[in-house]
Formats: structure tokens, sequence, C-alpha cells
């Protein structure tokens, strides 16, 4: 993002914790990430790495007797969502800032037609009539390019097939034309070819609104399609960051490399996927020096000492939490 370019969301210095057996433990620690107006900023990692739970704490969603957000800012419009109130979160979740969920079959309603749906999505928001709110419920069917939409308009979600579902979820996030999209691995259930149509249609949506888009995977190949820039989490931070062209040309990060490794590709035999060994390190059980250090082939005896930070491998805004392969990279 260049400076040039207004912020539309801005987290800084996020931690949430998650109450395991009487104490606090970071599932997202000390996160600091902005999107700007109309960028798509993909976030990418392992399940556990903390992409959703970062989602959710943007949208104050957390569950709360378990989760808190326990340091941090989440700048939006001039407010820090952190320090509103559940009444004053209510009014932006939906309106200003809107999330597409993973599994579209337990966000809708199987009781209500997605056309009554979408029009109660708009009604919460709008002061508008029940006519007026099918009527733009009709159009973005149309938008989310539904055939025969008109009568699709009166089906109930059980009538779709997956990617049709997910279509409705997407008109249901646009209803209230938010300035932010929070989209949670929304392709993950589709195959390929769908996927394709899905994230084309997304795009091309982000530029007709002009939002910006927090867009959460773990596939790397669905990034290149889409992403401006990602941020690679890893147990709860990011531990690299950069545009998505230098990225794929210099992932620097041993995660970066291993996940590039691990993603099947058009021009390469699938027998030469490498899987990364080892797992997420449970919030309970966090490593005290670099999180990644017991899976990680370049590991030193300091890097089980102290926690890198996440610094300059350029002047271009990429960044890396690893000393190690930065003093590989700069040199």
């Amino acid at each position: 993002m260049t400076h040039t370019q207004e912020t539309a969301l801005e987290i800084r210095g996020l931690r949430t914790e998650f109450r395991i057996g009487g104490r606090w433990y970071p599932a997202v620690r000390d996160l600091s990430l902005s999107v700007a107006k109309n960028e798509t900023l993909a976030i990418v990692g392992e399940s556990g790495s903390g992409k959703s739970v970062t989602a959710l704490s943007i949208l104050r969603l957390l569950p709360q007797a378990g989760a808190r957000i326990g340091a941090g800012e989440i700048q939006f419009d001039g407010r820090d969502l952190v320090q509103l109130s559940e009444r004053e979160m209510s009014n932006i979740r939906g309106n200003s800032i809107a999330m597409i969920f993973q599994e579209p079959m337990t966000s809708l309603n199987p009781t209500m037609t997605v056309g009554e749906q979408i029009a109660e999505a708009i009604t919460i928001h709008r002061k508008v009539s029940r006519s007026e709110a099918m009527a733009e419920a009709l159009r973005l069917l149309k938008e989310v390019k539904i055939p025969s939409a008109e009568s699709r308009l009166h089906d109930y979600p059980h009538q779709f097939s997956g990617g049709m579902r997910q279509r409705v979820m997407i008109a249901m996030a646009l209803a209230c034309r938010p300035k932010v999209l929070l989209a949670d691995e929304p392709t993950t259930a589709l195959d390929v070819t769908i996927q394709a149509q899905v994230l084309m249609q997304l795009d091309e949506l982000k530029e007709t609104y002009g939002m910006s888009v927090l867009f959460i995977t773990h596939n790397l190949g669905v990034v290149a399609q889409i992403a401006d820039r990602v941020a690679v989490m890893y147990a709860g931070e990011v531990v690299e960051l950069a545009t998505v062209d230098a990225l794929f040309a210099q992932p620097t990060h041993p995660y970066t490399s291993a996940l590039l490794r691990a993603m099947p590709r058009a021009d390469r035999a699938t027998d030469n996927l490498e899987p990364i060994p080892g797992g997420v390190p449970a919030v309970s059980a966090m490593p005290g020096g670099c999180a990644y250090a017991p899976r990680c082939p370049y590991r030193q005896p300091s890097c089980e000492e102290k926690r890198p930070e996440l610094m300059p491998l350029d002047d271009t805004g990429h960044l890396v939490r690893c000393p190690v392969r930065l003093a590989k990279g700069r040199g």
C-alpha cells in the first residue's frame, strides 16, 4: 500500500486472547495490519494460525465467555471498534463492514426464502419499505449472476447448489454497500471452476462498489488470483507481508516458502508437493522464541531464545519476521 492511498481499516497491536483452564492465552499476538480503500488484502495460513479470529475480532463476534480483546485498536471511520458498545457495533456489522462466512448453509436461515433474507439484511440498516427491499434483493441476485433471479428470489437455501448459495451470501453481504468486506474462506467448499467464477465476481463487485476486501484463505492459489497484498500468518502473528507479486517472486520467511512448496500447481507434478512437517502450536503451548522454529529447516540456536520482529526486507514494504532469512535475502 502506498502512503497516498487512504486507509479503510487499520489494526494496531491487536491481541485476542482465549481462556483455557482458567488462564488467558493470546491467539492473535500484537497484530498490526491496514487495508487501503479499494484494496484486497489476503490473510493466508494453516488452520489455527489466527486468520478467522482476526476477522471475528474486527466485528467483535468472539464468544463472550471464553474470548476477549486484551490489547490494541481497530480503527475504522475515525473510531476504535474495540471501544464501541454492542449497540454501536450492531450498527456497523452488516452495514459498513460485512462478512461472508465459510459455510453458507449454516449462515443462511433454512426457513426463509433467500429473497426474504437479503431484504431483511437491507431493512435492518435502511429505512426502506418491504417492497423496495425485495426489489433491491432481486437486483443483488442479478448482480451476483444467479440465473432466473425472479423465480429464485422465492426459493429456499436448500434449493440452491453450493456455488449458488455462496453467491446468495455475497449478495447479502453487499446488501448495504459495505466499505469493508471480510471474506472468510468463502470458496473452500466449491469445486475449482465455480471457485474461479465466484472469485472473479467478488473482484468485479469490489471495483463496482469501491470496497476494501480482507480475504482469509489457506490457499495461496486463490491469493494469486485476487489479492493486491498478502499477509502470511502463523501462530497468531504476521510472519511475512508483501505485495502479491513480491511474495510469489521472493518468498522469504521459511513458512511462506513451505506453503508455496505445498501448493498444487499446473506446471508441476503433484508428487513434488512437500507437506509441511509438524503442526501449528496450540495457543496454550507457544514456544518462547520464534513460533515456527520447531518446524523450520533454517533454525539457529538463537531462534529458540528470542521472538523475532517483523522487519523490512527492502524499501517496498516487504516485511519478514526472520533474521536468518532476512540476512540472506538482503545479501
